[in-house]
């Protein structure tokens, strides 16, 4: 009887002791709840008139198709593993030009740039056989090469890990990337953090990271053969045989491109850390800001930009019918010769300071506005300005026009071509650091599927996402881009 009487107790005080702890267990949804694979894919073609590769002149062509996929993993509860992989291929009528010149020979360029066979007796286009004055090579920076270097495939890869706290609160995110292409391989790192307080109203994080990336140089061939091959080069490799020529049309061999030498550095290393505030304001207003310190060190030049200097000869290969209208696009035949590579610092600091505002205006309609200031101690600053108006047209699908102006001065170390003079420091003419203003306008369509009806194996699609844009700048690059993204959940 006393036995049973222990027994009795100490299941009493079991249940109590269980019905006590359970009291204290708060359910905890989890942060994914099903696997997510995301497809992205989008095509993006260019037109300018001022390439870099041709010192501030030349065709800008470029078209450039890119295709992610990004898999997210719930791994438990609390934690998720983020894997992207991609690869971008793109063909680009300025890269092509670091070697612009045809040629009717059948011999490799002995630099290892790109060389382009044409037959000088071409008869299918009248501007492309062979001159009069037997000038071959040839080549121009308004026709787009074929070489190469006019080509490239872009890799890449990063995972990812958040870890969020039980009260989802906060969370800890890292990352690992990695990158390479022909003449350039990154990789990066990083941490973030995010704290959630105030009822879950307002947000903040922290996100840090660097970059280590590594070029592989590539100069353009006349500077290439001056560096190997030094007072001799014209006599010597790409240039032994070939005539240049002076602004005259003459014949002349006083081309001497003294300033170049070739980049010691070929590292470039990227660190940033950003702040970034967010806050409900109202049932139907949410603002957020942001600021970011970016800081890069080594190799800032691009090594086959080439760069024109006033106080230099001029000097070309090619047809000499068409040096007087080198400047324009009724140029088919004559390149003229680089007196260097654009040379900037070794260092940049960058400060970008931003606002986004979010004002849900109706149960169909938001309006997304940003702000951005930005400037950095090459002497740039500028102003950025979007507006984005997500219609909700049914339970399905949400119709989202846009816009987005830009504006910036210019960077300290920038001028045209022939502007710059050879005792200068530092110089470049690519019309990224020039001042110039933008508009892009475009729009979006995004289906939403609830329930998942439409499935591929065992993956429902989730949303489509539509996206087209235009771009124009007023130094004459203008750009479209298609953009279309699937999201699937297990």
């Amino acid at each position: 009887m006393q036995l049973n009487y222990f027994y009795y107790l100490l299941i009493l005080f079991t249940v109590g002791a269980n019905s006590q702890q359970d009291s204290t267990v708060v359910f905890k949804k989890r942060v994914l709840e099903t696997t997510e694979v995301e497809l992205l894919g989008s095509y993006y073609k260019q037109e300018g008139v001022h390439s870099a590769v041709g010192g501030g002149l030349g065709t800008e062509e470029l078209t450039d198709a890119t295709s992610d996929i990004v898999i997210s993993v719930p791994l438990n509860d609390d934690d998720v593993l983020t894997f992207n992989a991609g690869f971008s291929a793109y063909t680009s009528a300025s890269s092509g030009n670091i070697n612009p010149f045809f040629t009717d020979g059948t011999n490799m360029n002995p630099t290892g740039a790109s060389r382009r066979m044409y037959s000088a007796n071409r008869d299918d286009d009248d501007d492309y056989e062979g001159s009069e004055d037997g000038s071959l090579p040839y080549g121009s920076p308004w026709i787009q090469s074929t070489g190469a270097s006019n080509k490239d495939v872009l890799v890449s890869g990063r995972l990812g890990y958040s870890h969020s706290s039980d009260d989802r609160n906060s969370v800890y995110r890292a990352h690992v990337s990695a990158s390479t292409e022909y003449d350039y391989g990154s990789f990066g790192f990083g941490v973030g953090y995010t704290r959630l307080f105030n009822e879950k109203n307002s947000e903040l994080s922290f996100d840090a990271s660097a970059y280590l990336d590594k070029w592989k140089p590539i100069y353009p061939t006349e500077l290439h053969e001056y560096a190997t091959y030094g007072s001799n080069f014209l006599d010597s490799g790409y240039f032994n045989g070939v005539t240049v020529y002076d602004q005259n049309g003459e014949a002349n061999r006083d081309y001497f491109p003294i300033n170049f030498t070739e980049f010691d550095a070929k590292n470039r290393n990227s660190y940033s850390f950003s702040i970034g505030f967010s806050q409900i304001l109202t049932k139907k207003i949410q603002a957020s800001v942001f600021v970011d310190i970016l800081y890069q060190q080594g190799l800032l030049s691009t090594p086959y930009h080439r760069i024109y200097f006033a106080d230099r000869a001029n000097y070309y290969i090619g047809k000499v019918r068409y040096i007087p209208v080198y400047d324009s696009s009724q140029n088919l035949g004559v390149y003229r010769l680089a007196d260097d590579v654009e040379r900037l610092p070794d260092t940049r600091f960058k400060l970008p300071v931003g606002l986004r505002m979010n004002w849900y205006a109706t149960d169909f309609l938001i309006l997304r506005g940003y702000y951005r200031f930005y400037f950095d101690d090459w002497g740039i600053l500028s102003h950025t300005a979007s507006v984005e108006l997500p219609l909700r047209l049914s339970q399905s699908f949400t119709f989202s026009p846009m816009y987005r102006f830009y504006t910036q001065s210019k960077s300290d170390y920038f001028a045209a071509a022939d502007r710059h003079f050879s005792f200068e420091q530092y110089y470049t003419s690519d019309y990224d650091l020039s001042s110039f203003d933008s508009h892009q306008l475009g729009c979006g369509l995004t289906y939403t599927d609830i329930f998942q009806k439409f499935k591929i194996a065992h993956l429902g699609l989730k949303n489509i996402d539509l996206r087209y844009q235009h771009y124009e700048r007023n130094d004459g690059l203008s750009a479209d881009i298609m953009t279309l993204a699937l999201k699937f959940i297990h």
